[in-house]
This record gives C-alpha cells, sequence and structure tokens, in this order.
C-alpha cells in the first residue's frame, strides 16, 4: 500500500509551513498531519498484519475525529511538524490499544572491537 492509497478519500492540502508533511483534511472540523516516517511504519504494519492494516488506518481516522486536530509523528521527541493547537500521537499510540505489535530488534552489533 502506497501513500496515496492510505488516505485517499481524504483532501491533500499544501502547507508552506510544513511542506515536508502531508497535510489531509476531512471537513471543516477535522484534519491531520502525516510525517513521512509514518508511512514507513505503516508499510511495516502491513508487511507483518497486512489484514490488521484497515483496522489501524480506521483508528486514526476515529482519534482524528475525536481530537479534530493531530500530527502523527515518528517520534515524539524528534517531531519535527508544528502547528499550534494539535496534538501529537505515535503510530504505537494507535497499534498498542489495538494489541498490533510489531517488535523493533533494530540494535546496534553485539561484537566488540
Amino acid at each position: 500500500m502506497n501513500r496515496e492509497e492510505i488516505f485517499k478519500e481524504y483532501k491533500l492540502v499544501k502547507d508552506n509551513e510544513n511542506p515536508f508533511t502531508f497535510h489531509y483534511v476531512i471537513d471543516e472540523n477535522n484534519d491531520f498531519y502525516v510525517e513521512p516516517v509514518v508511512f514507513t511504519q505503516l508499510n511495516g504494519f502491513e508487511e507483518r498484519h497486512p489484514d490488521k492494516i484497515h483496522l489501524i488506518i480506521s483508528k486514526m481516522i476515529e482519534r482524528v475525529k475525536q481530537n479534530h486536530k493531530v500530527i502523527f509523528v515518528g517520534d515524539y521527541e524528534n517531531y519535527f511538524t508544528e502547528k499550534e493547537g494539535y496534538i501529537y500521537l505515535e503510530l504505537i499510540d494507535i497499534t498498542d490499544p489495538l494489541k498490533i505489535f510489531v517488535e523493533d530488534k533494530s540494535r546496534g552489533s553485539d561484537y566488540g572491537d
């Protein structure tokens, strides 16, 4: 699933203040931003849980409709999209309550010099 397919039903709006983040509008009261790394994370979940990706997307949209203004970031401590009045959510804020997990096994080498 590519980026264009994931949120194709929502209007993509250019935000010159955040040119590297995708801004989607659901309606006049609800909109959200998605940092590029989140699409990479979504692809990882789709590879490991292809039957659950639509559930994840649905829950993301549900959270937007609950909070009205959301920015989906890759990392709370290293996000690059700033917008006043928005809440920040990581993908794990969506997937953990759904009990959909992907273990991150990327770590440094176990071998010393």
